[in-house]
């Protein structure tokens, strides 16, 4: 792509993307999903055969498996190639992750070793540091961890209270501090653990070794889900710490931590996928074998209703998804083709789309939330036997709307910083807000001639648009520097632009496909689009209304009322004949197809 004409993160909102310009999962190469069938086949044989085994908080097992995973290449993917990793770019990566989000629990213990626990190395450590640690990370020879919360700090970690003093001999930091929801804990023989050097404002980061004195692990918690990773509180005792094992800069690892935060954001996204469609096909096949009334249970219109939602919800999540990681990936390469080191470049490539990356981490665990429950009810009671795969589904499912920042938080960090853009000039929301606000008094213009199918959808795109517009400049202009604190205006204007960015996500995926497929094929997706937008409008028009409600009056009010209606009405749908189609094709292909 074009990086001069690529999107900025968070750009989105005032400029339109063409169809060709966005890359979806159907464009994978050979080789690319080679190495999905690889994780396929390592999760169908090693993993889910060893769940009930692995929930036992069998840690040897666990090393086993990690081992495992490691000698096949599939902690290295990310890892360049004289890191002895295999150098694939990040879509591929994403791919990989979905693959594995198969494996329930297992899925966070990779997730967390190939991401934050080896990728804060990679990209911030120094030569000698990459070379001593990086090489048995993607061997699996070392595995690796991430420790930044603590009991008193939650979601603002520079609170914390674990602190590092530089000894006298100028030799080591002395660290000392309790880190809890360790993942991989127990398991782990390197973590990155976030300190405060006494005297400084910020955080740091630190290398530290399971074998080191002072260095203390827990017991494995008793968790609700997630039971087969290993999550350990870490306590360190006057732990010595070679000067040469800080890791960045003295000071800055709160950006470290919130760098490699973004990262995981996007990567839980595609996890959730590859847990939705493993769990949407456990359901297709239950249906399709449990009668009742004598009938099928995929026969019943009920049940046909939940394998399509459950199909489109995951189906604009992949959408969205992929489209992100391309955009992170095509950032990435036009800051190497600027001469920026590739660590560095892909932390500004993660960093520039980090409003994509909470938005996918939100709407993927919401829909996977969503995916699972439905699983369960299909399975009626059954569901709820722990001999079933959708009751650890269920409970491994819940954790994702906490990981990586909840998601009340990723709503106002994707609001926060499109304004905080927007205020530095990074963005220029200012005109097209005043665009806006100009044509709420104008006279609509109704459009004389009819557009075609995908014209009428790009318009719905440019008008929910003008609504979070709308409603934005309306409520900054109100309430100025405390903006920050109406959170309940910012969760609406974040479902606003979250949902805007899944529908155009969406149309651009259908778009494509209806490019590259005949009539009959793409009958299919445009049912789906059909389906999403006819929900989505009137989602949007209470978010808005909500909102305005909250602040706004008279003339004003009465204005933007009107502007919600129009930016947010849409042609009805058949969904009862359009959700059957969709859920027939699922039901007859006996698995997730789409």
């Amino acid at each position: 792509m074009d990086n001069k004409k690529a999107l900025k993160g968070g750009e989105f909102l005032i400029r339109e993307t063409e169809a060709q310009d966005v890359f979806i999962p159907e464009e994978f190469n050979e080789e690319q999903r080679m190495m999905a069938q690889t994780c396929k086949e390592f999760t169908d044989t090693q993993v889910v055969p060893n769940m009930d085994q692995l929930e036992k908080h069998d840690r040897e097992l666990l090393i086993k498996m990690i081992k495992d995973a490691g000698e096949l290449g599939l902690l290295g993917i990310s890892i360049p190639e004289e890191y002895d990793g295999f150098g694939q770019n990040f879509v591929t990566s994403m791919l990989t992750t979905e693959e594995m989000g198969k494996g329930f629990s297992f899925a966070v213990a990779y997730a967390a070793h190939v991401g934050i626990g080896t990728l804060p190395i990679l990209y911030y450590g120094t030569e000698e540091q990459k070379q001593k640690y990086i090489p048995g990370l993607a061997s699996g020879e070392l595995i690796g961890a991430y420790c930044l919360t603590e009991a008193d700090a939650g979601s603002d970690p520079n609170s914390g209270k674990a602190e590092a003093v530089l000894s006298d001999d100028g030799k080591h930091y002395i660290v000392n501090g309790v880190k809890i929801w360790i993942t991989n804990g127990g398991v782990a023989d390197i973590f990155i653990v976030f300190a405060k050097i006494k005297g400084d404002k910020n955080l740091s980061a630190f290398i530290i070794e399971k074998g080191w004195e002072g260095v203390g692990i827990g017991a494995d918690e008793e968790k609700m889900g997630i039971k087969g990773s290993s999550t350990i509180q870490l306590y360190m005792d006057d732990v010595k710490v070679p000067v040469d094992n800080l890791l960045g800069e003295q000071d800055g690892g709160f950006k470290i931590a919130l760098n490699i935060l973004n990262l995981g954001r996007i990567k839980l996204s595609a996890a959730t996928v590859g847990a939705s469609k493993a769990t949407i096909t456990h359901a297709i096949n239950y249906a399709n074998e449990r009668k009742q009334f004598t009938k099928k249970l995929s026969d019943f219109g009920a049940i046909k209703y939940k394998l399509s939602e459950m199909a489109i919800r995951t189906f604009v999540s992949e959408s969205l998804t992929y489209r992100a990681s391309q955009n992170i990936e095509d950032a990435i390469s036009g800051y190497i083709a600027e001469g920026m080191d590739k660590g560095k470049a892909s932390l500004e490539g993660i960093r520039q789309y980090a409003i994509e990356a909470s938005i996918a981490k939100v709407f993927g665990s919401e829909a996977l939330d969503y995916v699972v429950d439905e699983g369960v009810q299909i399975y009626g009671g059954m569901g709820y036997s722990a001999e079933t795969p959708v009751e650890r589904a269920y409970r491994d499912s819940r954790i994702n709307r906490i990981f990586e920042g909840t998601n009340e938080i990723n709503r106002m960090l994707s609001v926060g910083e499109l304004v905080k853009r927007g205020l530095k000039g990074e963005i220029d929301l200012l005109t097209p807000a005043k665009e806006v606000a100009k044509e709420l008094l104008a006279i609509p213009d109704f459009g004389a001639a009819s557009p075609g199918y995908f014209e009428a959808k790009h318009k719905l795109i440019v008008n929910f648009k003008k609504s979070i517009l709308m409603v934005a400049g309306a409520a900054l202009q109100k309430f100025m520097q405390d903006f920050a604190e109406e959170q309940e205006i910012i969760m609406n204007l974040a479902d606003m632009l979250m949902m805007t960015y899944a529908a155009e996500s969406l149309l651009l995926r259908v778009e494509k496909l209806d490019s590259m497929f005949d009539e009959d094929k793409s009958a299919l997706y445009k049912e789906i689009l059909d389906v999403y937008f006819y929900d989505t409008a009137p989602k949007i028009h209470k978010c808005g209304l909500d909102a305005i409600y909250s602040f706004a009056e008279g003339d004003e009010l009465m204005g933007m009322q009107m502007g919600m209606k129009r930016f947010t009405k849409v042609a009805g749908v058949n969904v009862v004949a359009a959700r059957r189609k969709i859920a027939n094709h699922l039901i007859e292909s006996e698995k997730y197809s789409l």
